[in-house]
């Protein structure tokens, strides 16, 4: 007899999927102005890079809120959701990055509410909505366990920037799923440091990425939004 595959498993994959139309594919958070600044050269470089946002960032911002979002969605605490989502976007550094933020956070709240999860339809159009609000309301609404939640949502993070690296470093693709093998322990590493942060310690701030996010505006040709 055949196991059956875990429904959050599969719902997970579909959340990670680059596939989900939030239109991330189009941004690079910074990466693009990098990469043209000749910052970042070759694959050693990226990786490097992409460890040093995860550890100083994500680590310490993106997971934990994600972690505390997803345990306010679970017992119906929405309000608590609103205020995380709102201080999230506010710790965003650079104008493109809270721009990123709240239109993927808007096209999922769309995708949602099209696919009938009701508590999203509060969320279109409002300033505090932010993609991990309408990520973890995903997650929760998909029998997704929190753990799994972060390990999506940061796998996710990985794959968009590798592929953004494929196209302007540029990579060869082989070079890309290198990068993402040494990147796997990285994200076990962020996700057992958000699981112990406390509620003071959240937040993070990148003077680098939010330079060149900030430089990414006025840059002469791009191929990303941000």
């Amino acid at each position: 007899m055949m196991n059956k595959v875990s429904p959050g498993l599969l719902s997970l994959l579909r959340l990670a999927s680059p596939s989900l139309p939030v239109g991330a594919f189009a941004y690079s958070q910074g990466l693009e102005c990098v990469i043209d600044r000749g910052e970042l050269t070759q694959r050693d470089e990226v990786l490097s890079w992409l460890t040093g946002v995860l550890r100083n960032s994500h680590a310490y911002l993106d997971a934990p809120m994600c972690l505390r979002m997803h345990r306010a969605w679970a017992v119906g605490d929405e309000l608590a959701v609103k205020r995380l989502s709102a201080e999230l976007i506010a710790w965003r550094d650079a104008k493109e990055l809270r721009l990123e933020d709240r239109q993927q956070g808007q096209a999922l709240a769309r995708l949602l509410t099209d696919l009938g999860e009701a508590r999203a339809a509060a969320w279109l159009r409002q300033p505090y909505t932010s993609y991990i609000a309408m990520y973890s309301l995903a997650a929760v609404a998909q029998q997704v366990n929190e753990n799994e939640a972060l390990a999506g949502l940061l796998w996710s993070w990985c794959e968009n920037q590798v592929a953004a690296a494929i196209k302007l470093v540029p990579l060869g693709q082989t070079d890309g799923q290198r990068i993402l093998m040494k990147l796997q322990p990285v994200i076990e590493e962020v996700i057992a440091n958000a699981l112990q942060v406390d509620d003071a310690d959240v937040g993070a701030s990148l003077p680098g990425v939010a330079m060149v996010s900030a430089w990414h505006e006025q840059q002469y040709s791009r191929l990303f939004r941000s």
